[in-house]
């Protein structure tokens, strides 16, 4: 790392409950209570049928495979992540249909990674209600683990995750919710109440607070991430409501680089005023193998984003992206004809951000955009 730049790692959503938690070592309950499935197990029942025997228990580092190698390749200085599953023991289910928990003894398989920051701003880190939010932060913070987006009250939801760099830089995390993501609005946290940071909308009066927040944290040199959960799982077009809210988080809050995510698919990527935006990062981590209806917009796939940026002016440097496949509840490379995919994918929706893909001959992706 040069004196003046940050390499910050970001990915999309890592679900580390319900059949990802039955295959570590200390699996939770596996009952749930879902329309069509009462069982974590069957999650894994199902990835086997489609793609073979996984082994369990698996250890820990399994589940992030082939990751390992880019981290140690590309090195990032910051590892930022969507945690979108309740670690807990609670029982105080929320009957919203899905319901994402891992044990708290399988916390070791989000510290393997060498993560530094887990947002929690989104639409299942309740799905076992307060005590099990309660339990998730308590568990993260004591594995060492900082995290932000969701607390006790409101002061310390939208309060941000502080990560020092080796150079004495600093990166500073915010993570806020959007009801379009499914977080529902009693979800909210407030003076008096536990819950999410969750955003009234998407104008300008919903960016004031984090302006007022980023204002009073902010040091010269520090980065700011706001990771921001929104829209639907399904579709590559971003609305232009999305497109303007990012715009007032950049040129009005002063945030650096905006870490989209929900969609259970990679999106397009734009960079505003040097502002790395990424809409939606896609799943990462996820037990969806074997559930279908969905293959026109290759899910299975995903990218781990190195984002490199400037210090002094929180701009852009570059971005590189490792194409993956989710196989066997593992992070893989993908293969070649999946990283042309996702090229042409990024290079087709990136269209009217005036960005594109290239894709080199290691396999690895870079993003290239028109300067302003």
């Amino acid at each position: 790392m040069r004196p003046n730049d940050v390499t910050i790692f970001m990915c999309g959503d890592v679900m580390t409950g319900r059949g990802i938690d039955q295959i570590l070592p200390h699996p939770a309950a596996p009952r749930i209570y879902e329309p069509y499935m009462d069982s974590a197990l069957g999650y894994v029942e199902l990835a086997e049928r489609a793609h073979g025997p996984i082994p369990g228990p698996a250890g820990f580092s399994y589940i992030w495979g082939d990751a390992f190698e880019e981290f140690r390749l590309a090195g990032p200085d910051v590892k930022i992540i969507n945690l979108e599953t309740a670690v807990t023991r609670s029982e105080d289910y929320e009957d919203k249909g899905i319901n994402y928990r891992m044990d708290p003894a399988n916390i070791p398989c989000i510290t393997a990674a060498g993560i530094d920051c887990c947002a929690l701003a989104n639409n299942h880190i309740l799905d076992w209600g307060v005590r099990g939010l309660a339990e998730t932060i308590m568990t993260l913070k004591n594995a060492g683990l900082a995290c932000c987006g969701a607390g006790g009250n409101i002061g310390a939801a939208a309060a941000p995750a502080v990560i020092k760099t080796a150079n004495g830089g600093r990166v500073l995390v915010f993570s806020m919710g959007s009801e379009t993501s499914g977080i529902p609005r009693h979800w909210a946290a407030s003076e008096d109440r536990a819950g999410v940071n969750l955003l009234a909308d998407l104008t300008p009066g919903a960016a004031r607070p984090l302006k007022k927040e980023i204002e009073k944290q902010r040091r010269q040199g520090d980065i700011v991430v706001a990771s921001v959960h929104w829209g639907g799982n399904w579709g590559f077009d971003v609305p232009d409501a999305f497109r303007q809210f990012a715009y007032l988080l950049i040129d009005e809050a002063g945030v650096d680089i905006i870490h989209g995510h929900s969609s259970h698919h990679p999106k397009g990527i734009e960079v505003h005023s040097g502002k790395l935006i990424l809409y939606g990062c896609g799943d990462f981590i996820n037990d969806y193998e074997g559930i279908e209806g969905y293959e026109h917009f290759r899910p299975e796939l995903g990218l781990m984003y190195f984002a490199k940026t400037d210090m002094a002016s929180g701009r852009l440097l570059s971005l590189r992206m490792t194409p993956t496949l989710i196989r066997r509840f593992r992070v893989n490379r993908a293969e070649i004809n999946d990283a042309l995919w996702l090229t042409d994918m990024i290079t087709r929706e990136g269209g009217r951000f005036n960005t594109r893909a290239s894709l080199g001959e290691d396999g690895r992706l870079a993003l290239e955009w028109d300067f302003e």
